[in-house]
């Protein structure tokens, strides 16, 4: 089977499940719920020490939310592009937006150059471009290696319309990789009707705490985060996915 898996890895455990369960290739980061934020130094070494066969991504990321970056934000990418060169990652996925909902391709183009010669991802910023097939040769023109998209759409399933046309206007230009709400149950089928051979997931279960005293009455942060239990990618959903 030619079909590659991605995972969205929020750790460097995570990097291990994916391994062990037969991904190609990591997107390390942290702050899932956010869409993901740039992982710490200590995270991506870990993940490189604990590993041997995966290919290790980072998102370059510096807060959620829009895809608008300031001065200040955008040296802070630079950065974090250049951390990735020096400890010798596979790649980088990251994303910039004009205010009028377009790719910024002047900006684009110089993360693409400061980053060479590591893949560069386009990551789902291009969910919230205004016209996705002018954002499609944009992406191209400056570079880029793949676009990680969910066709616009809540998830890559209903996503799917517009995925195949992606896939088909692409060609061997660019690889077009879904993601979101990728699961062992519809990755076929995606497949399918897409033509994609990329797919992008976080294949994560519970891990409950092993604390056995814990004080309910206190919250290090949301009231809808809950303190003892985290979710982490799961090796048996990877290998489903496969």
């Amino acid at each position: 089977m030619n079909r590659i898996l991605e995972i969205c890895a929020n750790s460097a455990q995570s990097c291990v499940e994916a391994e062990a369960g037969g991904a190609r290739r990591v997107e390390l980061c942290t702050a899932i719920p956010e869409g993901g934020t740039t992982p710490s130094f200590g995270e991506i070494c870990t993940a490189q020490a604990l590993t041997s066969s995966i290919d290790i991504h980072i998102i370059v990321r510096p807060r959620g939310g829009d895809f608008l970056y300031t001065p200040a934000e955008q040296r802070a990418m630079f950065y974090d592009i250049d951390v990735a060169k020096r400890l010798s990652l596979h790649g980088i996925a990251l994303g910039c937006l004009t205010m009028e909902g377009e790719v910024d391709v002047p900006l684009l183009k110089r993360f693409v150059t400061a980053a060479s010669p590591l893949s560069v991802t386009f990551h789902r910023a291009f969910d919230v471009c205004r016209d996705p097939f002018r954002a499609l040769e944009d992406i191209i023109a400056c570079g880029c290696h793949r676009i990680l998209t969910s066709g616009q759409e809540a998830d890559a399933q209903q996503g799917i319309p517009l995925l195949a046309e992606l896939v088909k206007r692409a060609g061997e230009r660019i690889i077009i990789m879904p993601g979101c709400g990728i699961r062992p149950d519809n990755i076929a089928r995606i497949e399918a009707l897409t033509g994609a051979r990329e797919f992008h997931t976080s294949a994560r279960s519970t891990r409950h705490s092993r604390m056995e005293y814990r004080n309910a009455n206190v919250s290090m942060g949301s009231p809808l985060v809950k303190e003892f239990e985290r979710e982490e990618t799961d090796r048996g959903i990877v290998a489903a996915c496969l």
